[in-house]
């Protein structure tokens, strides 16, 4: 995983070197056991400490962002079966 994006208020945020699946956990846990911080990354290139008010009714997208991505088929065929 290179990193996990974060969508909170509108704004931009990532973190690095932790498990989707982790995060989504500290979400939900901050959600259901009334505010909690989430610490994030805030800025390209130099990264600032930013901290995120987790509570009730705030919308946060979690977008996993994999180390490559799967590009198109080199053959032509865009359904990304083999051709035997």
């Amino acid at each position: 995983m290179k990193r996990i994006d974060i969508y909170y208020g509108g704004e931009h945020y990532s973190v690095g070197g932790r498990d989707p699946g982790d995060v989504t956990a500290e979400i939900l846990q901050g959600i259901a056991s009334g505010p909690r911080w989430l610490e994030v990354n805030d800025g390209w290139g130099e990264a600032r400490t930013a901290y995120l008010l987790l509570s009730a009714g705030v919308p946060v997208a979690v977008v996993p962002i994999p180390d490559e991505y799967p590009g198109p088929a080199l053959d032509g065929d865009d359904t990304g079966a083999d051709a035997d």
